[in-house]
């Protein structure tokens, strides 16, 4: 999983984050400096965009305030040629997912059930159809799925084919 998420951070350009995440990765990432370390390299370089209604200044190198997630959003997708990365952050995704700003999901299924805690597809989420794009299992059972948007929902048949 750990080179899975170092692949991943390579590809970051910037980060648009909700303000609950922001405040966990700031309370921790700063602090680690070793410049051979990929994903803090990444989190204290790299542009971080805050979602946030009620905060418009962050103490972290580099992090600006979005208030208006949607149109901001589609603003920072164009000034960068690479990824604009979301991590955590579910009820920021919750408003990128509705209104058709996610371009590719990479989840991680690990073999635990919580039973409770946040939905990535809650109540409320628009339905739509993903399209696999790669997966694969680590040693300890984690799956991970890399889906892009694949349009409006299709669901299945067990009808037979004429």
């Amino acid at each position: 999983m750990v080179s899975f998420m170092v692949r991943v951070f390579e590809q970051a350009d910037a980060f648009l984050l909700g303000r609950g995440t922001y405040d966990i990765f700031a309370a921790y990432w700063p602090r680690i400096t070793d410049p051979a370390d990929t994903i803090a390299s990444k989190l204290n370089s790299l542009p971080k965009f805050v979602a946030s209604r009620t905060r418009s200044a962050f103490d972290w190198q580099h992090s600006f305030p979005v208030r208006d997630v949607v149109t901001e959003a589609t603003e920072i997708k164009q000034r960068f040629p690479r990824e604009v990365q979301v991590h955590g952050s579910a009820g920021l995704l919750q408003t990128l997912i509705a209104n058709d700003l996610v371009d590719e999901y990479r989840l991680l299924t690990f073999p635990v059930v919580l039973g409770k805690g946040k939905r990535l597809f809650g109540t409320g989420a628009v339905p739509r159809s993903l399209r696999l794009v790669r997966s694969s299992t680590t040693g300890s059972g984690i799956v991970i799925g890399v889906y892009r948007p694949a349009g409006a929902l299709r669901t299945g048949s067990f009808a037979l084919d004429p």
